[in-house]
């Protein structure tokens, strides 16, 4: 789903780097980085999003609103992990990248969501999902996949478990503009709160967590009482326009890829999309 032309004010962290390539002065454009971000969703009184407020010692979009997420691990492509689900030939015509790509950007999603929050996105099964991950032993399992001394894939396996692929649902696929000394290449998925589960938010790499409104986070963010890159913007906004829960997750097709590009009009500094 392509978001319409718009212009968002440029944060004022992001103005040194803007103006240096505005002004040609800036150097070879750094290469992103694959990664994945997860909006987990559960359905109350009407639907909610779990959202991170970013530590303010994070490198990049630091005390900003976030979803979970974060780069890909070599070892999310490993072709062992258990899968259940459309293949990764399919998912990479999804999200618009090849086979091994796309298997390590759906391993990386569901990983992240584990170590960022505690939901796990796997069963015994491929028509089941664990119920519960909040033990004392999936607490260290955890903690051994942020420190990298446990692989994804080893995790499944040694828990007898596979991965349910078919729990995610691609949303968006967006680049950090040329301009910018951090770049990443993020695609953006959509899940369920599986039942019998709770997430957290236990990440060093975030200061709180919270499930919110989606119409709630942008009328802070409009306030000024919170921040948020325009990713995070117009998924909350797709998030607003949904009349529910299911037709989030029914939608299911090929998504645009998004680069944004500074651009300065008015005598400010903007994000221009699309």
């Amino acid at each position: 789903m392509s978001p319409a032309p718009r212009d968002f004010p440029l944060p004022e962290l992001l103005h040194e780097s803007a103006r240096a390539w505005l002004d040609g002065r800036a150097g070879d454009p750094v290469t992103p980085r694959p990664s994945a971000t997860v909006m987990l969703l559960r359905e109350r009184a009407g639907l909610e999003v779990f959202l991170l407020h970013r530590a303010a010692t994070m490198a990049f979009a630091p005390s900003m609103v976030a979803f979970p997420g974060g780069g890909v691990d070599p070892r999310d492509v490993d072709p062992s992990v258990p899968w259940a689900g459309e293949g990764p030939r399919a998912w990479g015509e999804l999200l618009g990248c090849g086979a091994e790509a796309a298997r390590g950007l759906v391993c990386a999603a569901a990983r992240e969501c584990f170590e960022e929050c505690g939901v796990l996105l796997a069963g015994p099964e491929a028509s089941s999902v664990v119920a519960d991950v909040a033990s004392g032993s999936w607490r260290r399992d955890r903690e051994r996949l942020l420190s990298r001394e446990l692989s994804f894939a080893e995790l499944l396996r040694s828990r007898g478990l596979v991965l349910r692929t078919d729990l995610l649902v691609p949303r968006a696929h967006w680049t950090t503009p040329l301009c910018e000394p951090r770049r990443y290449d993020t695609w953006f998925f959509a899940a369920a709160l599986p039942e019998g589960q709770l997430a957290d938010g236990a990440s060093t790499e975030a200061s709180r967590a919270r499930w919110v409104e989606p119409v709630r986070v942008l009328a802070e963010i409009e306030a000024g009482a919170e921040a948020a890159l325009p990713p995070t913007i117009v998924m909350l906004e797709q998030l607003t326009a949904a009349p529910d829960l299911a037709s989030v997750l029914a939608e299911r097709t090929p998504v645009a890829h998004v680069l944004p590009e500074p651009v300065e009009h008015d005598g400010r500094l903007w994000m221009r999309v699309g």
